[in-house]
């Protein structure tokens, strides 16, 4: 992992090639950083304990950050698994770290790294895709389910209503779908869907429309409370008592990782921008609770809900919007600020903590190129874990 060495300044070249955003569109703020091993990422090792309450509920590897996956590159086909894994909230790199699930069941796409949320599957408005789900890593029966496109009723993904089984362990199905909506929409398992989406099965699959305007910047977000204790309770801590008719969210992130893991380069998403440039923001809640979507100075417009194009004469500036579960927007706005560091985040402030700690969980920050030669940058960076 290239490191940024703070104690002799940012280099802001260094920090842009890393975040993969110095160019329009480049991964779009989702970011990746495989290490190809079982260590956390940007993890070089654990810390050792002697005490017993020290050891891990599960040796299960480590989750990634999500990737965007272009379908048109790999022939409008992907096959998906699904992988048990352990997944940090809170990055080791962060001194406030780490803040683990013990155990999630992510998407793996291809010969990637497993990841929550699923990676960003990308296609062009019309096209047809086939989505192969082999169901080989894994105890548990799935499906997979996505909004708003076409596709046959076998395809739907929802073994109540479909005629279809379930995928059992060991078997496979090929999931046909029609790229006919355009826009941001939402997929997941549809099986015991009040458990196996609140392990983490969950992703975006994004439609991009044939008129769609260029814009400078580009990101994808994943808004996500959790109950912390479903997570332990599978990896087998004894403690852990979990119903779903007692849920009580307890962890909040943004594609998967909760502040300060937010705003660091690599395993994060701040949203890097420069002076005057256009930015569009996709944001869908994988949650539970509704969230209140607050960006500090910058006002937006909803362009699209749920794949809908918001017509010019209803769109209007805000800078909060709420979205409730399964939703979808799409906002845009101008970088037109003094060049700063300007947080945004959840307004239901109790889901901007860590396990009762504020400032945490659902925040990220919109950041200027301007202010990565900043103090105020370099102590963000500290936070976030991204130092020498």
């Amino acid at each position: 992992m290239t490191r940024v060495p703070l104690d002799s300044g940012i280099d802001r070249r260094t920090v842009l090639k890393t975040a993969g955003v110095a160019t329009v569109g480049a991964l779009a703020g989702c970011l990746s950083t495989s290490n190809g091993d079982d260590e956390p990422a940007g993890t070089a090792e654990q810390p050792d304990g002697d005490d017993d309450a020290d050891e891990p509920l599960t040796d299960h590897p480590y989750t990634s950050p999500p990737e965007i996956v272009d379908l048109a590159d790999q022939g409008f086909e992907s096959t998906l698994r699904t992988v048990p894994a352990r997944h940090e909230l809170v990055t080791a790199d962060a001194p406030s770290g780490p803040v683990v699930l013990p155990e999630v069941w992510a998407w793996q796409a291809d010969d990637r790294d497993p990841s929550v949320p699923g990676p960003v599957y990308r296609v062009p408005e019309g096209e047809t895709v086939e989505l192969h789900y082999e169901n080989t890593e894994h105890n548990h029966n799935h499906t997979l389910h996505v909004h708003a496109v076409d596709k046959s009723w076998h395809d739907d993904g929802a073994p109540d209503t479909a005629g279809h089984l379930d995928v059992s362990p060991g078997d496979s199905q090929t999931y046909t779908i029609h790229a006919d909506v355009p826009g941001t929409h939402f997929y997941h398992c549809h099986v015991q869907t009040d458990t196996h989406l609140e392990m983490g099965m969950f992703g975006i699959f994004h439609v991009i429309p044939e008129d769609a305007e260029p814009v400078d910047r580009e990101y994808f977000l994943t808004l996500r409370d959790w109950d912390t204790r479903l997570h332990r309770q599978y990896a087998g801590d004894a403690d852990a008592d979990y119903s779903s008719l007692d849920r009580r969210s307890d962890a909040y992130t943004i594609n998967g990782r909760s502040a300060p893991s937010t705003f660091h380069p690599e395993l994060g998403t701040p949203l890097l921008v420069d002076a005057g440039e256009t930015v569009r923001l996709h944001v869908v809640n994988a949650g539970y609770e509704s969230h209140p979507f607050h960006t500090h100075r910058h006002r937006f417009q909803v362009v699209a809900k749920d794949g809908g194009e918001i017509p010019e004469a209803a769109r209007h500036d805000e800078d909060v919007v709420t979205i409730g579960p399964a939703e979808r927007y799409t906002l845009e706005f101008e970088a037109d600020a003094d060049p700063g560091i300007y947080p945004a985040h959840c307004h239901k402030v109790h889901h901007v903590t860590n396990e009762g700690n504020y400032p945490g969980g659902m925040m990220t920050a919109i950041v200027y190129e301007e202010a990565m030669e900043t103090e105020e940058f370099a102590h963000v960076m500290a936070d976030a874990g991204y130092d020498a």
